[in-house]
């Protein structure tokens, strides 16, 4: 028998995460599913499936490979910024980041990965398929399917240990300030800042007519607060061997966030559109080439 509406139904919070892993856009995993289940529902018939839930996440992830591979011949940017995105979409992605418990760091640093390993990764290392489904999804052999899986976990495996080679001393004032500012705690922020502290932000990343520049550990920790849903998307990660901070709704870069500190407090703290940031821009074009 065909796979039946309900099958496909049953199976579609499945296949929507997966496919919001590897096209990283809500808005584009709806497309995905959808076009998968019009891909089955036209298909020549076919024998009993045993297994309609992994036929739909083999059918569905040959449609993002799809995709993905299209993106690249459109030669589009493999990581749209923030900014870049519908409201909408962008609230979307952050969704499911929350309510799913996604890594925003791995959203940002899958990009990094070429179409057939990004696909291997997420449905192998994430969502548990074998390789001989992976291999048929990518066309290839499962010798191969398995170095793409693996050179994707390499390329993920050294941001990660970069990170933690390239902590800095100071490390642990810097997260204590992003906790109490993700949490709105103006006391510890008060503490963690330096009397004559200095906040820097690009105007962009503000509302009209707010100061780019704020001074003073009280004011820098009461206007943070009015941010404090922005700081909760923030994240660190390491892109070309630099460790940055990045405010990244839905997985998607907005900001990057550099701090400094001098004597066990926070002395500046610079807000940087992730586009005009040139260290992070540099950065990010040579993981993602």
């Amino acid at each position: 028998m065909p796979i039946t509406v309900e099958e496909f139904e049953t199976a579609r919070p499945h296949l929507l995460s997966a496919a919001h892993r590897m096209l990283g856009s809500a808005h584009d995993a709806q497309d995905a599913v959808q076009n998968a289940w019009l891909r089955v529902m036209t298909a020549r018939p076919s024998p009993s499936i045993e297994n309609p839930s992994a036929w739909l996440t083999t059918v569905t992830a040959r449609v993002c490979l799809d995709e993905l591979r299209a993106r690249r011949r459109r030669n589009e940017a493999p990581l749209l910024l923030a900014d870049a995105i519908p409201a909408a979409e962008l609230a979307a992605d952050e969704a499911i980041l929350r309510t799913e418990d996604v890594s925003r760091a791995l959203m940002v640093l899958l990009h990094q990965l070429t179409p057939s390993q990004r696909v291997a990764y997420v449905m192998h290392d994430l969502f548990s398929m074998p390789f001989d489904q992976i291999a048929h999804v990518l066309g290839g052999t499962v010798p191969s399917a398995k170095k793409h899986a693996s050179r994707a976990r390499q390329r993920l495996d050294s941001a990660q240990h970069a990170s933690e080679r390239n902590s800095r001393p100071d490390q642990q004032i810097v997260e204590a300030f992003l906790r109490a500012a993700q949490t709105g705690d103006t006391r510890r922020m008060i503490q963690l800042l330096a009397p004559d502290s200095v906040r820097d932000a690009d105007a962009a990343l503000l509302p009209r007519g707010a100061r780019t520049a704020v001074f003073g550990a009280v004011d820098i920790a009461t206007e943070t607060v009015y941010f404090r849903d922005r700081i909760q998307s923030a994240c660190r990660l390491t892109v070309n061997n630099k460790s940055v901070y990045l405010i990244a709704p839905g997985g998607h870069p907005l900001a990057t966030i550099e701090i400094s500190t001098a004597n066990q407090k926070v002395t500046r703290i610079a807000l940087r559109l992730a586009q005009a940031d040139d260290h992070f821009a540099a950065a990010l074009a040579s993981t993602t080439s």
